[in-house]
């Protein structure tokens, strides 16, 4: 016959349980980040990095913008709708989301922005020790005055946050990052605050440039269409990133897609610079 004892637990194996439930919760955490969506979109491509993406398990996802096709007031409503149907088997990862010049360029497609991605054009946010300010850059090449005086007061009143991330849609910093000149506003608040990471999409390209402490980065597309000569080295493939923040680390694992969008690359952000894949060609 099978037979059980309740065994009284021990002084010690209580005091460590007691330890265990006590311990402050670790610093430590992935998210996901996304290039964009569309943009002559790739069918299959953005369904294929979710899968990819929650298999990550990350704490939270966060996209550079351009989400919906949009760019007309009379369907725009029905794009975001989709794209809620299409993400309900992966509701349960937060989704943050810059505005692209695809999901606002009216008043009415701001308002739906609002509506569906929970959040306004720019806004913060904290997770752990980290901070992330989202700016808007939809309608312009160029951060207005505006939204400069956002990013100063966010980041001035989250100086003790560390890493902190600035992210938005359009790279209006990729040329001065890329020759090293530092002498512009967004360049000198971040730096001023100790930002350390500043991150954009909008041209589907991978690139990285290191200017003065912080690392400026290019999202590849997460669906978009690749352009120019679409070689990977130029930086022109379908992926995403996880990245992984600690208390005294960050790091940056550049997945490329496997077939048939891809081959499966993985890179490290500083395998990137401003021209491509670092290597002899």
């Amino acid at each position: 016959m099978w037979s059980h004892r309740f065994i009284a637990p021990t002084a010690a194996f209580l005091a460590a349980l007691w330890i265990l439930a006590a311990a402050p919760e670790s610093d430590s955490f992935r998210f996901v980040l996304l290039g964009d969506r569309t943009g002559e979109t790739v069918p299959g491509v953005y369904e294929r990095v979710w899968k990819e993406v929650a298999a990550e398990n990350p704490a939270f996802v966060l996209s550079v913008g351009d989400s919906i096709q949009g760019l007309n007031d009379a369907t725009a409503e029905a794009q975001w709708s989709d794209l809620e149907g299409m993400l309900g088997a992966w509701k349960k990862f937060p989704l943050y989301l810059a505005a692209g010049n695809h999901d606002i360029w009216s008043q009415r497609s701001e308002q739906l922005f609002r509506q569906h991605s929970g959040h306004p054009p720019h806004y913060s946010f904290d997770y752990r020790n980290a901070h992330f300010t989202i700016l808007d850059n939809s309608r312009s090449d160029e951060f207005s005055p505006a939204e400069l005086t956002f990013l100063e007061q966010d980041l001035e009143q989250h100086q003790s946050s560390s890493p902190k991330f600035i992210v938005s849609h359009r790279p209006s910093w990729i040329v001065r990052a890329i020759v090293g000149d530092g002498a512009f506003p967004l360049h000198r608040i971040a730096k001023k605050y100790g930002a350390r990471y500043v991150i954009a999409g909008h041209i589907h390209e991978m690139l990285h440039a290191e200017l003065e402490g912080l690392d400026y980065i290019s999202m590849a597309s997460s669906g978009g269409h690749l352009r120019a000569s679409g070689k990977y080295t130029d930086g022109w493939f379908f992926g995403y990133a996880a990245v992984d923040v600690s208390a005294n680390d960050t790091s940056f694992d550049i997945h490329e897609l496997g077939a048939p969008y891809g081959q499966s690359r993985t890179s490290t952000l500083n395998d990137w610079g401003p021209a491509g894949f670092r290597q002899t060609r």
